[in-house]
């Protein structure tokens, strides 16, 4: 990965990270304390937004694909298209193992398409970037406060995201770093 994103910050390459995040309608308290009981008001947490995000390395440009229902292959290919569109470059996604970025039809667009996708290490959210920003979106649209409804809910979390690449810039730039959480130096002592 470290080679395309030195290509990135040559101006050779768009490097995009993608995940989805699936926002569930609930509570989403900050820290709480109350010499008396109070009662939040919040959803059954059956409800969902579901986001499926690429984030540009280096330009924190947001393509998003943004759904009801579930997250699967034709999202894939839907946000796969938006960004071949929006790019002259060469392009690379970084993607997590999950089901829907390995599908048959996700590869063979992004071959047609001359999109490299580069799969991540199992169990290593901490390489995907964009997770970094899903964690802002939670903050910024969710938490410590209540929301009335579903519609309200979705509200918040649709204008975040569309807000992060203007109002919240300098937020979401900061994240955009290639420091990694990393093991390999890590001493073990046994316990």
């Amino acid at each position: 990965m470290l080679p395309r994103l030195k290509e990135a910050d040559a101006g050779e390459r768009h490097v995009y990270f993608v995940d989805a995040s699936h926002f569930v309608y609930g509570a989403f308290l900050g820290y709480v304390w109350s010499a008396v009981r109070r009662f939040v008001p919040t959803g059954s947490g059956r409800q969902r937004l579901n986001v499926l995000g690429a984030v540009s390395y280096g330009t924190g440009r947001m393509v998003t694909v943004i759904n009801r229902g579930s997250i699967g292959a034709e999202q894939v290919i839907e946000l796969l298209r938006a960004i071949k569109r929006r790019s002259r470059k060469p392009v690379t996604l970084v993607l997590d193992n999950a089901s829907y970025h390995r599908a048959k039809a996700v590869r063979a667009l992004a071959g047609q398409l001359g999109v490299e996708l580069l799969f991540l290490p199992p169990y290593s959210p901490n390489l995907n970037l964009i997770e970094r920003v899903w964690k802002l979106v939670k903050k910024l649209a969710l938490n410590a406060r209540t929301l009335p409804d579903f519609e309200a809910f979705a509200e918040s979390v649709t204008t975040t995201v569309g807000e992060l690449e203007t109002k919240h810039q300098n937020q979401l730039l900061s994240l955009l770093t290639p420091k990694f959480q990393d093991f390999t130096e890590a001493q073990l002592s046994a316990v």
